[in-house]
């Protein structure tokens, strides 16, 4: 498994990502933001992914300060509540902190553009990366509290995608709401709903993963990122 150490910018210390490479020159990178289940196997499956498509792609391990290396399965039920517990004890501001200086080791790896992607705490990060960083397109799945978020909407200076489970149960319809509202008449955000589709349906593998909407979503991030990235 191929990994990259990056340095925090705060210099206390350092973390891995899982790193994978396309065959050929890439067209630029790809940081893969996890959900509160750290970089599985689920996620390493994403950065796959965008490596077949042309990027480099990155997974920074964003619980390095609290548990190095966790990985953890969704659909086993502690080990589920032991990704909400890490949520709670997660310090966000240090996550974006460590995003940017995998942003950075991207740059510095293709020379070329990097866009970010992130599901669930992720997507919550994405939109925080779009807001506070110089990543050139992000990409949030089911972020869950961004109605709180709203106020940074105005550093929103590069495109922001976010895809919006319909029947979410970590994002009720009143923030849904909130979100379209706040949201929908942005330059550069665009917001795609998902009618009846629950938290976590674009997963790459286990029970949440809900096949026709999981394709719609990651198409338009394809389409997205092929746009903005390379």
């Amino acid at each position: 498994m191929a990994t990259t150490t990056i340095h925090s910018l705060d210099g206390s210390g350092s973390f891995v990502a899982y790193r994978a490479d396309p065959e050929e020159s890439p067209r630029g990178a790809i940081i893969v933001i996890q959900e509160v289940f750290g970089v599985n196997e689920g996620i390493r499956r994403k950065c796959d992914h965008w490596a077949s498509k042309g990027y480099v792609a990155f997974a920074p391990d964003l619980f390095w300060r609290l548990d190095p290396g966790i990985q953890l399965d969704p659909d086993v039920p502690d080990q589920f509540q032991r990704g909400l517990d890490l949520f709670g004890k997660f310090d966000q501001d240090k996550g974006i902190e460590d995003i940017e200086a995998a942003i950075r080791a991207a740059r510095a790896a293709t020379g070329g553009k990097v866009g970010v992607t992130g599901y669930c705490l992720g997507g919550r990060l994405a939109y925080m990366t779009a807001a506070r960083t110089d990543s050139d397109a992000s990409v949030g799945y089911y972020a869950v509290g961004v109605d709180g978020l709203l106020n940074e909407k105005h550093a929103i200076a590069r495109p922001l995608l976010l895809h919006i489970a319909g029947n979410d149960g970590f994002v009720p319809p009143e923030v849904q709401a909130k979100m379209h509202e706040g949201l929908d008449d942005h330059p550069r955000v665009t917001l795609y709903d998902y009618p009846g589709e629950d938290h976590g349906f674009a997963t790459e593998m286990g029970n949440r993963r809900s096949e026709a909407a999981a394709q719609l979503a990651d198409s338009r991030t394809e389409a997205f990122f092929a746009e903005h990235i390379g």
